[in-house]
């Protein structure tokens, strides 16, 4: 990939004139950005003055020095990198400064995070990032540098005393192992994998989904499942014929940007369609904003309402009538959640347009209307039924059982799933495409097990938790307080990201300790600020001030989950399960219903997969004097996740940057 504008090592960049770097340095700053400034000229003959007396009294032939390392797609550079066998060091100058600015400290944690998570050849290395203000001041002594837990904070230096903190570094890091080897390291792909809404609006400017991938294994999964739904409606087409896909694929897998990959990127005109309108709302906004440059927002807003709408509006607008619908293909999200017929008619009886059957039914029959070709991708996320009546797809075996003329393309996972609302039947004209199924994460950045792990906390599997959690790091830690919560959030999060709180539209009784304003998700306003904007709007997620829903949240993605565990999913008495319950009154009432308590529990699975990062959870104390807010019931759900291998958070975040503790993890 090598990305950078000159790297070479140690003897090397001291052994070449000034004059030749800086010329090659300027010659590189012309091709990107046709321009040559003198001040960026100055700074970068600081900076190789600075790191040549740094490198003075030993030439330190293991380092490898990397100027500019200007990632694909990234507008951020790194200003020098310096390569070790046993890790890498993020130096960022700031030439004149005389103290240690918070904003510069972000900056420097910012670019070795966007490494430590998106580099192939920076994950398995310890990555130190350092701010160098030339003319500050001596940091405090730093107190040394173990492996095993180095300081959760930024390396601060000055002119002078640049040269000791590397050597420092330098006797810390590891041996053993293998080398880094920085040849390789500048070839390794890089490549941010971006959240939902980033990537949707990737799309719509027509970058393919190849070009927002993760440098990851995983991604390969991603990549075949949209080369199978390009194959499949490719040959549809030519053949005139009307075809159904289902994508599957456990929470977080990349369901919703395979389907606006092929809504967006297939040239076929397709229209993205969703029951949930808080999914509706943020995505078209966000793609009115990003495209507003290009005819006003006001004319993008309405443009937007054509590309992605509400599967509701759309239903019943064909439901009504006999008219063919424009579009030949359709992405339906969330495509388990349609209504079954029995729950369509009731929902609709006092409505103006009256369902007959249910909407998978009056989905297949819109679309059949068309004369040949017509497409319809449903995206399944399996264990997502989280509302009654919700057919999942039982219902869509039923439907299509009585429309023989749609072929059918499903993995085999569809048709072997346990559970029978989730089980796809095997009817004439289905072929098996295992491309169609994701199986591995890629929302969960640093950690793919964690929807296993999920699963495990879900079906009270303590013992299969705890070994996922000691595999790796697991993204999710506990407190007991909420003002810890807020401050764990607001610690975690760095620049760029986003963080917010979430909980169960179940848990009446966190009023009680203080979160009793709720995301109101039919909003379009509301939701879109929510999700869109940032703190100090009051109304943003990072204010953290207003809790979203399962309602508000399915399909979308925070980068860190503050999650407020409530009473209406609790341990049962004897702890061998989860006991599913619904405020009624003044009292809690314990649900029997097969389908109630599967909602539940899917709720649950919604709200602990929307990080992309880490989910912090917090389980109230409770209060014995509130028969609703029993200490002792909050304490088993505690202890049980704590059993499941979730760790402290701590009380008090440390005096640091945000986010620094991680960056100095060895894989």
């Amino acid at each position: 990939m090598s990305g950078c504008w000159w790297s070479g090592d140690v003897r090397t960049f001291i052994d070449t004139p000034r004059d030749v770097l800086l010329g090659r340095l300027a010659q590189e700053m012309v091709q990107h950005f046709r321009t040559n400034e003198a001040q960026q000229l100055r700074a970068w003959a600081c900076e190789i003055d600075i790191l040549r007396d740094a490198f003075a009294t030993d030439a330190r032939p293991d380092w490898h020095v990397v100027f500019e390392f200007t990632p694909p797609r990234m507008q951020r550079r790194s200003d020098v990198i310096l390569l070790h066998p046993g890790g890498i060091v993020v130096l960022e100058f700031k030439i004149g400064a005389t103290g240690y600015d918070i904003g510069a400290r972000e900056q420097v944690v910012e670019t070795a995070l966007d490494l430590q998570d998106f580099h192939a050849g920076s994950t398995r290395y310890p990555i130190i990032p350092v701010l160098v203000a030339t003319e500050a001041p001596d940091a405090p002594a730093h107190p040394g540098f173990p492996i095993a837990g180095m300081p959760p904070s930024v390396i601060c230096a000055n002119a002078r005393t640049l040269g000791p903190v590397l050597e420092a570094i330098a006797a810390a890091l590891p041996r053993h192992g293998e080398a880094l080897d920085p040849a390789a390291w500048l070839d390794a792909p890089y490549r941010a994998m971006p959240g939902i809404i980033a990537a949707a609006c990737s799309l719509y400017a027509r970058h393919d989904v190849g070009d927002i991938l993760a440098a990851r294994a995983d991604a390969e999964n991603l990549t075949r499942t949209t080369e199978t739904i390009t194959a499949a409606l490719g040959m549809a087409r030519c053949e005139g014929v009307k075809i159904v896909l289902f994508v599957t694929g456990i929470p977080g897998a990349g369901k919703t940007l395979c389907g606006l990959n092929a809504a967006f990127a297939t040239g076929l005109g397709a229209t993205f369609l969703t029951g949930n309108p808080t999914l509706v709302h943020v995505l078209r906004e966000a793609l009115a904003r990003s495209q507003a440059e290009q005819g006003g927002l006001a004319a993008q807003r309405q443009k937007m309402e054509g590309k992605i709408q509400a599967l509701p509006s759309f239903r019943d607008g064909y439901a009504a009538n006999d008219a063919v619908p424009p579009e030949r293909v359709i992405v339906i999200d969330e495509a388990q959640r349609s209504w079954s017929e029995d729950y369509a008619i009731r929902k609709s009886r006092d409505r103006r347009v009256r369902l007959t059957a249910s909407e998978p039914a009056h989905l297949l029959d819109a679309m059949g209307r068309q004369d040949g070709f017509a497409a319809i991708i449903c995206l399944i996320g399996q264990g997502q039924e989280i509302h009654d009546g919700e057919g999942g797809l039982a219902e869509w075996s039923r439907a299509l059982a009585a429309r023989p003329d749609w072929r059918i393309g499903c993995a085999q996972r569809a048709l072997d799933d346990p559970v029978a609302r989730q089980r796809l039947e095997r009817l004439p004209g289905l072929d098996v495409m295992d491309g169609l199924h994701l199986t591995v994460a890629v929302r969960a950045i640093r950690n793919a097990d964690a929807p296993a792990w999920v699963d495990a906390v879900l079906t009270s599997d303590a013992d299969a938790a705890r070994a996922i959690a000691s595999r790796a790091r697991l993204p999710f830690r506990l407190t007991r307080r909420l003002d810890a919560l807020r401050d764990g959030l607001r610690h975690a999060c760095h620049p760029g990201q986003r963080c917010g709180l979430i909980a169960s539209s179940g848990a009446k009784r966190l009023r009680a300790e203080g979160l009793g304003a709720e995301l109101p998700h039919m909003d379009a306003a509301a939701v879109a600020h929510w999700f869109l904007d940032r703190f100090p709007d009051i109304r943003a997620s990072d204010a953290l001030d207003t809790v979203a829903t399962q309602f508000s949240v399915q399909g979308l993605e925070l980068d860190h989950v503050g999650l407020c565990w409530g009473g209406d999913l609790i341990r049962r008495p004897d702890g061998a399960g989860w006991q599913v319950r619904r405020l009624s009154g003044t009292a809690w009432q314990t649900s029997q219903t097969a389908e109630k308590v599967a909602n539940l529990l899917n709720t649950y699975r919604v709200l602990l997969t929307r990080a992309r990062y880490e989910t912090l959870i917090w389980v109230p104390q409770g209060d014995a004097r509130d028969a609703t807010r029993l200490p002792a019931m909050y304490d088993a759900i505690a202890d049980f996740l704590l059993a499941c291998g979730v760790t402290p958070l701590p009380d008090s975040p440390p005096v640091a940057t945000p986010a620094e503790a991680s960056l100095f993890d060895i894989a």
